[in-house]
């Protein structure tokens, strides 16, 4: 277990959790090969320590080392990153271009954010896996690489599957070795160090005494659920040496930086609560709940057609007077249940549709979904998109990845989103 701690004082790792220990155990066996290996875990675990500890501890530790965040390169020049072009491929393409493949040759390349790569680039990168060859773009010369691949992920990468996001044959290929790491909220015996740590780095940064924490703020701290896990323990620990003058904090000062923890789990909705394995059930809960909205929407379509017919085929007035009041009323008490149901449900991060169009365009479309359902809305649909976009960005600080999976659409969605409103 030596060699366990000797990596973490290099890679400035902070934890003794076990899932942590068997992470880097896993890394540090695996090094000395040129399996390809995958690293899944939730968005601020740190995954991008494991792909640079496999690459010291391996034969390649001297040969180039690069990261690429797949999920920020736009989708039209991504194949140009990964694998270069020639003169003249495309507009304002004026010279050859090395791309990242090719100037990893003999290193090691990690992939972060593997699951974001367009179908297109994953059937490349698959031939580059299998047979060490790639093509350039505007290029018919077949080129070869020497290239051990690491990626990482958040994505439930079987569900992206299933919704044909992401190619099995690829995942299999990728998946030779998983390395999980766990998120901090499994690692409760951590979470004061790391702060710890924190505390001394901005210290010294900012020039102040550090910040404690008294039994009642630990105590608190521990109880957390972190969703934004270690990039937001990083941040609360910014922001309390920063804004904090009193140096020695109790739970009552620290409890304002956790607006959620004064929330008990009764009185979360449902959705949001977790089930007996720590499981967070609230993405399928939404999805549940927007079949049942689309489902009712089906229903009132069928209600006016029935209403339709049967006042057609009723027989004259008679039929009109006693059943057309009520089933306006039916028709009217359906809507209304819509509309109530609507309001309540949050921006769904992706749902199933019957027509085949695009991710971002399901995004856009359920991104404001249940807002088609206010008829009598005070704003239009663009200003109130516009002020959650702004107030995403501005609770993140300006950091698109994160403001993206607040409001439940892709970072490339955002990105399209910024640009068309000039934010």
């Amino acid at each position: 277990m030596s060699g366990i701690q000797e990596i973490k004082q290099r890679f400035g790792i902070i934890g003794n959790a076990t899932g942590l220990e068997r992470s880097i155990e896993k890394a540090k066996q695996v090094a000395a090969t040129d399996i390809s290996v995958l690293v899944t875990g939730e968005s601020g675990v740190g995954k991008e320590s494991i792909p640079r500890i496999i690459h010291s501890l391996s034969a390649r530790k001297h040969k180039p080392y690069i990261a690429v965040n797949c999920g920020a390169i736009p989708e039209g020049t991504i194949d140009s990153e990964l694998f270069g072009h020639e003169k003249g491929a495309f507009t304002g393409a004026t010279n050859v271009r090395k791309g990242y493949f090719e100037e990893a040759d003999g290193g090691t390349i990690f992939l972060d954010e593997v699951g974001e790569l367009p179908l297109s680039t994953q059937v490349r990168l698959l031939r580059i896996l299998e047979t060490g060859e790639f093509i350039k773009v505007g290029s018919s010369r077949i080129q070869k690489t020497d290239v051990r691949i690491v990626a990482a992920t958040n994505l439930d990468m079987p569900k992206a599957i299933q919704h044909n996001r992401f190619r099995e044959d690829l995942f299999y290929r990728l998946n030779t070795i998983e390395i999980h790491l766990p998120p901090l909220r499994d690692r409760p015996e951590d979470i004061h160090l790391i702060f710890r740590k924190f505390a001394a780095d901005f210290a010294d940064k900012y020039s102040l005494p550090p910040v404690r924490l008294d039994s009642s703020a630990i105590d608190l701290l521990t109880s957390f659920r972190w969703p934004g896990n270690i990039r937001q323990l990083r941040n609360l620990a910014e922001q309390i040496s920063v804004v904090e003058e009193e140096r020695t904090l109790s739970s009552d000062i620290l409890i304002q930086y956790l607006p959620q923890i004064t929330q008990s789990r009764s009185e979360l909705p449902v959705s949001m609560q977790r089930n007996n394995k720590g499981e967070n059930d609230f993405a399928n809960e939404r999805e549940i709940l927007y079949k049942i909205l689309f489902d009712m929407r089906n229903d009132l379509n069928d209600l006016k057609k029935l209403t339709l017919d049967l006042m057609k085929s009723g027989g004259g007035d008679h039929f009109k007077e006693e059943n057309a009041s009520i089933l306006s009323k039916l028709y009217n008490e359906t809507t209304n249940t819509s509309k109530q149901n609507a309001r309540m449900l949050p921006a769904p991060s992706h749902a199933v549709h019957s027509t085949e169009v695009s991710a971002d365009e399901k995004e856009d479309e359920l991104f404001y979904d249940a807002e088609s359902f206010e008829d009598d809305a005070p704003i239009s649909l663009h200003e109130k998109e516009l002020e959650m976009i702004k107030l995403a960005l501005e609770r993140n600080r300006g950091r698109r990845k994160d403001a993206a999976k607040e409001l439940g659409i892709s970072e490339r969605t955002l990105y399209r989103k910024i640009k068309q409103y000039d934010l």
